[in-house]
């Protein structure tokens, strides 16, 4: 049987251990690997090597750090200790080893991975596309525990490590180089030898003599501290408590450091956040494997995804050229895909073509992408007010105003126009499918696409099934939102799909509770609190006011007997109030540069404030309570298959706060 890791001496004397778990991707700690990696140490300890490498056969993953499931099962603070300490006692083992051990890290090497790394007197990175380094453990919820807050302060000093243990970010081998984690970063085409090479100059010179890096005063690490609690309102505790990690051990023996590791691993390790925000990542990661077999009986053939013709999605047509519309354009250009945009009138045509260049702009500038791939990707795109080429068209996608009538009759027109084959795709964000595409030629084709705004940094796309759509075609559009970088949950149609659906039910119950006079600032202070990134009145400035009253009269079209629409939006329209949609700046508040201040002119429509009095925990309640029914009525009328998807489409739609784990979470 193949074990996890395996070792030999090559003809230079110099001992090789390689971890290459067996049937799977990715090497991940765990202790089966652990006792392997021992065992390894132990053989090579008995012979006559000059240094040793560590390395990993696998293409795109050194070491992706600790088995998350092996985590969370962790029952007590004192078990997580232990588990703490039984993997330093193993990292030490490769910091004292009798030669000199180097990592030749080619792939993710991150978490437990990079603290592996750490304990190595020689770190040689390659410098492939894969090959990103560091721990990300506190964007988990967790510190790191395997000696990164212990090692890491002692190799770049201590106020570069904070920075790097509270950003949580895996970063390529250049910039890894840059920052001190890597001390050389090689071909990828030459890393095995190079580090061959590294490890055969250590055996002549020893271990390298490293000059002590400069510690941070206690000022410093109290900002350090505020800074993280500020972040996240004191709800997420991995950072904080890995800053007071590196305080502790800072002027301590190794040993002491890691002691104060362990014990804050053991704190935090069991906690409720760390449970939640794992079960967050499982909820993201299990997007991989997510496909259409459970909204259709199994189809005894190919599906001819990822072959020639009809199975692949090239050309993209985009219909409307408003913000999402030119929002969907760059993205699709952005990641290889040849876009003609179309809308009426040429005016509207070359705004949405100027919102696509400032979106390159941006991802340039951020350092995103470069600007070669940023001109390439401007180029793909193509603007018209007509309908020539989109007879290419694989996929066209709708993004026109939000009236039945309307794409009715842009459907029909572009069915005449388009391939037999082409995928007749809405963006709409509540309309059911079949009412949108009622008429259109070969239903079989048509399928919602609700991508959410803006689309450059919101991960989730509802994908719509109507009772019309067909397998092939619910395939093809998984496969192509897939290959955007998105997250797609698959939805039946039904008003509002989920998202909007129970979204909307919130922010009218929100409206209510304003209507009966609970101040704007007390509704949106209440749900601050409870952990959303900004309270519900505030989101309806930045949806817009007329996008809410719209839908809250649609929901209240489709849902009489348990919708009753508010008032106030319409009212604030009459006003003049619009929220920030479109250039406007006041709606709920009054914005002026980064300043936003609770608006006066709202008070004089509606109730005199004040006049209902709830506490925080009532108007949270109160709220999340309609959040969380509406979510269960939609999952019990098959809107979705499952509980977990309903809170992915929440965390990733809407912001819910992922330290509670889900909406729907037992």
């Amino acid at each position: 049987m193949s074990l996890p890791v395996s070792f030999s001496v090559d003809g230079d004397g110099v001992g090789w251990i390689v971890f290459d778990e067996p049937g799977a991707r990715a090497n991940v700690v765990k202790p089966a690997v652990q006792a392997a990696l021992g065992a390894a140490l132990d053989a090579l300890e008995k012979l006559p090597v000059r240094a040793v490498v560590i390395a990993s056969a696998k293409e795109r993953v050194f070491l992706a750090g600790a088995d998350l499931h092996w985590m969370v099962a962790l029952a007590s603070p004192a078990d997580a200790s232990a588990c703490s300490r039984t993997g330093q006692r193993l990292f030490q083992r490769i910091a004292d080893f009798k030669v000199p051990v180097v990592a030749a890290i080619h792939g993710a090497c991150a978490g437990g991975g990079y603290e592996l790394a750490l304990a190595c007197a020689w770190r040689v990175a390659s410098d492939a596309a894969a090959t990103v380094v560091g721990l990300p453990e506190t964007g988990l919820g967790a510190i790191p525990g395997w000696g990164g807050c212990a090692r890491l302060p002692r190799l770049i000093g201590a106020r570069a490590a904070v920075d790097h243990i509270v950003k949580a970010a895996l970063v390529p081998a250049g910039e890894a180089l840059r920052a001190g984690l890597v001390d050389e970063v090689v071909p990828a085409a030459e890393w095995i030898g190079r580090a061959q090479a590294a490890a055969l100059r250590l055996a002549e010179t020893g271990r390298p003599m490293r000059p002590e890096p400069a510690g941070a005063d206690a000022a410093f690490f109290a900002e350090a501290k505020a800074a993280a609690l500020r972040k996240t309102r004191g709800r997420e505790p991995a950072a904080p408590k890995a800053i007071e990690v590196i305080e502790q051990g800072q002027g301590r023996s190794v040993a002491e450091a890691l002691e104060i590791e362990a014990t804050a691993f053991g704190e935090i390790m069991t906690s409720e956040v760390f449970r939640n925000l794992t079960r967050v990542f499982f909820l993201k990661e299990g997007v991989k494997h997510l496909t259409v077999d459970a909204w259709f009986p199994p189809s005894g053939g190919s599906s001819g995804l990822g072959v020639s013709g009809s199975g692949l999605v090239r050309c993209i047509g985009v219909v409307g050229a408003g913000v999402m519309g030119s929002g969907i354009a760059q993205w699709c250009a952005a990641r290889g895909h040849e876009v003609i945009m179309r809308d009426v009138k040429p005016e509207f045509v070359e705004r949405g073509l100027t919102v696509i260049r400032g979106v390159f702009d941006e991802a340039v500038e951020r350092q995103r992408m470069t600007a070669a791939d940023a001109a390439a990707g401007l180029a793909r795109v193509r603007g018209t007010t007509r309908w020539e080429g989109f007879a290419a068209c694989d996929l066209v996608i709708e993004a026109v105003v939000e009236n039945v009538a309307a794409k009715q009759a842009l459907f029909k027109e572009l069915a005449g126009v388009v391939r037999a084959d082409c995928v007749l795709a809405s963006n709409t964000s509540a309309l059911p499918i079949e009412e949108i595409m009622a008429g259109v030629p070969g239903p079989e084709r048509t399928i919602g696409i609700h991508f959410f705004n803006p689309v450059s940094r919101m991960p989730l796309v509802e994908l719509v099934l109507s009772p019309h759509t067909a397998r092939t075609t619910a395939e093809r559009t998984l496969a192509f939102v897939k290959g955007l970088g998105k997250s797609p949950v698959i939805c039946r149609s039904s008003p509002g799909f989920l998202v909007t659906r129970v979204l909307f039910f919130y922010l009218n119950e929100a409206c209510r509770l304003w209507e009966q006079g609970v101040p704007v600032e007390t509704l949106d202070a209440a749900m601050r609190e409870w952990g959303w990134p900004m309270g519900p009145l505030r989101l309806i400035d930045e949806v817009g006011v007329d996008v809410t009253d719209f839908i809250f009269g649609e929901m209240a079209h489709y849902f009489p007997a348990r919708f009753t629409a508010t008032t106030m939006c319409g009212r604030m329209l009459a006003a003049g109030l619009k929220g920030r949609k479109n250039g406007a700046s006041s709606g709920f508040y009054t914005y002026a540069g980064k300043t936003e201040t609770v608006n006066p002119a709202v008070d004089p429509l509606g109730p005199a404030r004040g006049t209902a009095t709830m506490t925080s925990a009532e108007i949270a309640e109160r709220l999340m309570g309609v959040m969380t029914g509406e979510a269960r009525r939609c999952l019990d009328e098959g809107v979705l298959k499952s509980a977990d998807e309903v809170d992915l489409a929440m965390l990733l739609g809407t912001g819910f706060p992922a330290f509670r784990g889900g909406l729907l979470k037992k």
